[in-house]
């Protein structure tokens, strides 16, 4: 991993790490990692075997053995979960207040703290998450924050749902924005926030590509490419 060059994306729910994402890992021919959808994995990983997201020891042992894979679908990614097809299933808001919680116990991160630093391969990665350059990361050259108002992420989120033909409700989805907000900024284990050498970017009133043209324009500057 001393190698390998890493950009970390790390925000609130909504903020567009994932769309961001994908236009970095595409445009530099990087690796790309989802945590997030890790942590929705497991949560939907319990919900299917019957266990309370309260039950840290049962969580954490299904997040140390969980079945799962990412395979290239198309312009996106099909995720398997246990031999069965998963992706709009994750994306869901449920399974996004369920991973919130189980992201919140401390023996679920250390299960999958491992998993996820194996990702950082040649020629390089880039992380999406939340405690990716505090935690995961802490050594990666090139570390951005990405934020917005919560209401700008609660519309992002209502179009986006839509648009998949998923039934959405915005002033549920705004709720819930700053339920969760709430839950990751306090746990105290890997809280939401910045770290202290990260480029933070309130991207409320920016489109994507002038966020990825500021992140491009940061990554240069530390000598990255």
């Amino acid at each position: 991993m001393k190698n390998v060059p890493i950009i970390t994306i790390d925000g609130p729910s909504g903020s567009g790490k994932g769309t961001l994402c994908k236009l970095l890992a595409d445009r530099l021919g990087y690796h790309l990692l989802d945590s997030g959808a890790l942590y929705r994995l497991v949560a939907l990983a319990a919900e299917h075997h019957g266990v309370s997201a309260e039950n840290e020891l049962a969580v954490a042992d299904i997040a140390g053995c969980l079945d799962v894979q990412f395979k290239a679908h198309g312009d996106g990614v099909q995720v398997v979960l246990e031999g069965e097809d998963v992706s709009l299933s994750i994306r869901t808001e449920t399974c996004g207040m369920n991973a919130s919680k189980v992201a919140s116990l401390t023996l679920v991160r250390k299960a999958l703290q491992e998993r996820q630093r194996a990702f950082a391969e040649l020629p390089g990665l880039v992380a999406d998450g939340r405690d990716m350059g505090t935690v995961i990361f802490p050594e990666a050259p090139v570390k951005v924050f990405l934020t917005a108002s919560a209401q700008e992420r609660a519309d992002r989120r209502y179009k986006q749902l839509k648009s998949k033909g998923l039934s959405a409700s915005l002033s549920d989805i705004l709720t819930d924005i700053q339920k969760r907000d709430e839950r990751d900024e306090s746990r105290t284990v890997a809280p939401l926030k910045p770290s202290e050498d990260a480029l933070v970017i309130d991207c409320t009133h920016m489109s994507i590509l002038d966020v990825e043209q500021k992140i491009l324009t940061f990554i240069h500057s530390k000598g990255v490419l």
